[in-house]
């Protein structure tokens, strides 16, 4: 896989790939639609950070590029690359418990704070590594 050259992109399943690790100046989109959704992107070696409607949906610490990204009422899934450790915050749902797989590796429980979001760390390389994090029910 590659960074995003563009920022960011609608695949065909309907699902974001964005982020690009690789550049040192900032890549920023501010206005990209999808299906009356409003996605803002800022990129670059330092961070990567998605927001949808104006709230934080994804962000990397260093900079990451993130592929497929899609969140569903139960689950979040994506691919990750990236350069070393690497601290990743999801907005989910509130106060909720979830399950982080990554490569299909039970890794942890997670519960989310009052404004939804969890932190994880994963060491990154240009392999892409599978995020799965899945509601308890």
């Amino acid at each position: 896989m590659s960074a995003i050259q563009e920022g960011i992109t609608l695949n065909e399943d309907k699902t974001l790939s964005f982020g690009n690790y690789e550049v040192t100046e900032k890549i920023k989109i501010t206005d990209f639609n999808v299906d009356g959704n409003i996605y803002k992107i800022r990129t670059h070696n330092e961070v990567t950070r998605l927001s949808k409607n104006g709230n934080l949906l994804l962000e990397t610490v260093p900079g990451a590029t993130i592929h497929n990204f899609y969140v569903t009422e139960k689950e979040a899934n994506f691919s990750i690359e990236g350069l070393g450790d690497t601290l990743v915050t999801l907005e989910l749902e509130p106060n909720t418990n979830y399950s982080l797989f990554i490569n299909d590796v039970n890794i942890d429980k997670i519960k989310t704070n009052l404004s939804g979001k969890i932190n994880f760390s994963t060491t990154l390389s240009k392999e892409p590594q599978e995020i799965k994090i899945e509601k308890h029910s």
